[in-house]
């Protein structure tokens, strides 16, 4: 297994930053085009471009990728689109939470891993602009190999109209793979982005989905492009509908003390932050999904 997903491998990590590089130009041309509005004044935001590493604990080389991270713009109040490619041997607690939640067998014996993938996170300005994550990755290791992903919207002030502008796209790029994609991804998502502690949902939805090895690598991974080319076009229309709405001190508040959730639910239950904190890749790309400020009831 492991000489033939050298080339597959490879696919899967440059279409990640090909991804990558398209939703930072787009950020970046949002941010030029917002010319009214209450943050109209402030210059474009920017992305900052800056290389990551992975630690190993011998002190090979484990992998990295580019964390991009844009502060302060008129669009994006904080907004971080990262990638990475990472390698080496997995600890015994990852060993053990792959053997354990995925039933992998020989972690013991063979606990090599490979991964590559994109994560975003976006903050916004204004309060009617909803706050949003997309991910989409491929993990492998000598016994098996997966993709995982989704995008999910975070609304401080919920719209029907724009759920459903958002959860139609999703759908409509899911239903190229079959029509029973959308609503096991969507229930995936909801239960995924459940915060236990708060008895609530972190925002509006989604689509979520982990361990999708069907056998047919190809298929797969084209359902995994399928879900990134999805994130600008559901993403985008709700962005550029509400970014220039007047907003009250209340609707401020409302969008700190939800940001407090936000944060609450990647620090406790987030999966990709706990698996990227274990296994030493770097701090300030893992915690990059922390909003700028936020507030606690």
């Amino acid at each position: 297994m492991t000489a033939q997903f050298d080339d597959r491998k490879a696919r899967a990590s440059a279409w990640f930053r090909s991804l990558r590089d398209d939703i930072v130009a787009a950020f970046e041309a949002l941010e030029d085009t917002q010319t009214t509005g209450p943050f109209a004044d402030l210059p474009p935001g920017r992305f900052e471009v800056t290389e990551t590493r992975r630690h190993s604990d011998d002190g090979t080389d484990a992998g990295g990728g580019l964390m991009s991270v844009m502060r302060g713009g008129c669009v994006f109040e904080k907004v971080g689109v990262n990638i990475s490619t990472v390698y080496g041997t997995l600890g015994e607690r990852a060993q053990m939470a792959m053997a354990a939640r995925k039933g992998i067998p020989g972690m013991t014996d063979d606990p090599r891993f490979w991964a590559s993938g994109i994560s975003l996170v976006a903050h916004m300005r204004n309060p009617h602009t909803p706050a949003v994550h997309m991910n989409t990755r491929m993990f492998w290791t000598p016994h098996a190999w997966w993709f995982g992903g989704g995008s999910d919207l975070n609304p401080c002030l919920e719209k029907d109209e724009d759920t459903a502008s958002f959860h139609g796209v999703l759908k409509e790029y899911c239903d190229r793979h079959g029509d029973h994609i959308y609503p096991k991804y969507k229930a995936w998502a909801d239960e995924y982005f459940f915060v236990p502690h708060r008895g609530r949902a972190r925002g509006v939805g989604g689509i979520f989905y982990d361990d999708l090895c069907t056998g047919d690598w190809d298929a797969d991974f084209a359902l995994t492009q399928d879900v990134g080319r999805a994130f600008l076009p559901a993403f985008l229309p709700v962005t550029e509908k509400n970014r220039d709405l007047p907003w009250t001190d209340a609707d401020k508040e409302a969008q700190l003390v939800h940001r407090g959730l936000y944060a609450e639910y990647n620090l406790v239950y987030d999966r990709g932050t706990k698996f990227g904190l274990e296994t030493g890749h770097d701090a300030n790309a893992v915690l990059m999904s922390l909003p700028p400020e936020a507030k606690w009831p």
